[in-house]
């Protein structure tokens, strides 16, 4: 076992021991597990940034986040974009797109040298997690229309993101070593090799070509997977051939098949957005005919605890991740485009996506306001580093946004907006 995954494995376990009291003291999670990778990983950078870049570390990731999309999708409530349908469904065909075209202009405009990896860093900071801000969600401060809101959003948009990723991803991997030996001179004059410009242009196309059959083979996997096992769990709870537990494990299993079927070499399918798909048809089908078109907690219990337990281990590779990118360099224009992402890029296309709905003005504003980074943007991140080539220009730039975008959430959506509420109601409170 390389010893990163150990030493992750050994932080989430010391956590999970004291967890509780910490929490209640105001410790959250996130930040802790923080702390604990870049605790871990300081005396030997080096052999982090090689266990980082390694071919199983890209597994271990695509299956940590196979699980935390299955696990968003099955947890809506209500129909395919939950109780409050047509404000869902304008937030995510609407104001996601949006975001992530506005994302990738100011991410070429600002960072020029990464300009192939544009979409990528977009896809990378734009979906919306509230694992680092769970307080928000809890929170009272906030009408429940908007907490229901902020919630069903959150568990999509990073499956909705997931094909653009894929699709983006391996382009972008084929064009940057091309684009780096055209600018490699610094002169206007560019000279390519014509067999390296002939064999770059065939893995563009190759790349290219694939892209869109390996998000629709996985789409369709979904489809087929998720729907037959929900039918027939449907069926088995109904007759009482299954119990709860069965239910459980089934639902666990679900997304790791999924995977694992997509990634077969004969089909070469995106196994993540495979499991986003199959939780998705997977609760469609699980709740056909159910007064309530919500998936029975206890049979929810097993993902959402694996859910969080992965979602634990990606909190500690962010702290490694962080040294590792903080150390490394840092650039302006990069705290920029983290902070344009947290802020303007998501309230503007929220705002303007909701004009017309029955979500008032101020309500938008909290909507477009209240967007934290959490797990999916270090998951994709990861991807993308491990994807490029070591050292490159644009590993480095989507590793370095993706940790400052995140860190940047945690301080602005876990510290400060919790903090900014209370102080609203107090206002409002003595005012009357």
């Amino acid at each position: 076992m390389p010893a990163l995954v150990l030493f992750g494995l050994t932080a989430v376990l010391l956590w999970s021991i004291v967890s509780h009291r910490f929490e209640r003291w105001g410790v959250a999670g996130p930040a802790m597990l923080l702390v604990l990778g870049a605790a871990t990983t300081v005396w030997d950078l080096p052999t982090y940034a090689a266990a980082l870049d390694a071919p199983i570390t890209e597994k271990i990731v695509e299956v940590i986040l196979s699980i935390l999309l299955f696990a968003d999708a099955t947890e809506v409530r209500g129909g395919i974009f939950g109780g409050e349908g047509r404000v869902t469904a304008r937030l995510v065909l609407i104001a996601l797109p949006l975001s992530l075209i506005l994302t990738a202009i100011a991410a070429a405009f600002l960072l020029p040298e990464a300009l192939v990896a544009a979409v990528v860093i977009a896809c990378v900071i734009m979906p919306t997690d509230f694992a680092p801000a769970t307080r928000l969600l809890r929170s009272k401060l906030l009408p429940e229309r908007i907490r229901a809101i902020l919630n069903v959003e959150s568990g999509y948009n990073d499956g909705l993101v997931s094909p653009i990723f894929g699709m983006a991803l391996p382009i972008a991997v084929v064009i940057a070593p091309l684009v780096e030996k055209m600018v490699a001179t610094g002169s206007d004059t560019v000279t390519v090799d014509d067999k390296d410009l002939g064999h770059s242009t065939e893995k563009f196309a190759e790349a290219f070509v694939n892209a869109v059959p390996a998000t629709v083979s996985a789409i369709v996997i979904g489809v087929v997977l998720g729907g037959a096992i929900g039918l027939a769990l449907r069926a088995a709870r109904d007759r009482g051939i299954a119990n709860e537990g069965g239910a459980r494990y089934a639902m666990l299993l679900l997304p790791l098949i999924a995977y694992g079927i997509a990634t077969i070499p004969a089909i070469e399918a995106n196994g993540f957005v495979a499991a986003f798909v199959a939780g998705l048809i997977y609760r469609v089908a699980r709740t056909r005919g159910m007064q309530e078109r919500v998936i029975p907690h206890s049979e929810l219990l097993l993902v959402e605890e694996m859910g969080t337990l992965t979602a634990n281990f990606v909190w500690f590779m962010l702290g490694s991740a962080a040294l590792l990118a903080f150390t490394a360099s840092f650039d302006w224009r990069v705290l920029v485009l983290a902070l344009l992402a947290l802020t303007v890029l998501r309230l503007g296309p929220v705002y303007l996506s909701l004009m017309g709905s029955s979500v008032g003005r101020g309500d938008r504003v909290r909507i477009g306001l209240l967007g934290p980074r959490g797990t999916a943007s270090v998951v994709f991140g990861l991807l993308a580093y491990n994807a490029f080539e070591t050292d490159s220009v644009e590993a480095n730039a989507v590793l370095l946004v993706m940790v400052v975008t995140v860190v940047g959430s945690i301080l602005l959506h876990g510290v400060a907006a919790p903090f900014a509420l209370r102080a609203l109601e107090k206002r409002r409170v003595a005012q009357g």
